[in-house]
């Protein structure tokens, strides 16, 4: 026979059986990057106007914010 640890008893109590591999807080963070990486691209399509500044530098600064938050989301632990 195996020994159940404690803490992962509890933990299949608190969800019905079933454990989740991040917490509420690491999802909200993930859509927020997502939302950061499709803004940023949605903002560098279209052919008019390609050298305007939104396009350049700002976009692409979006995807790239969007990007280190989806990486501290994985990385986030909640204390």
């Amino acid at each position: 026979m195996s020994k159940i640890n404690p803490t992962q008893a509890s933990r299949k109590e608190d969800h019905g059986g079933t454990t989740l591999l991040f917490g509420r807080v690491n999802y909200l963070l993930m859509l927020a990057a997502i939302l950061f990486i499709v803004v940023g691209f949605a903002l560098m399509s279209g052919s008019e106007d390609i050298f305007s500044t939104t396009k350049i530098t700002v976009a692409p600064i979006m995807v790239l914010i969007g990007f280190v938050i989806g990486v501290f989301s994985i990385f986030y632990k909640k204390k």
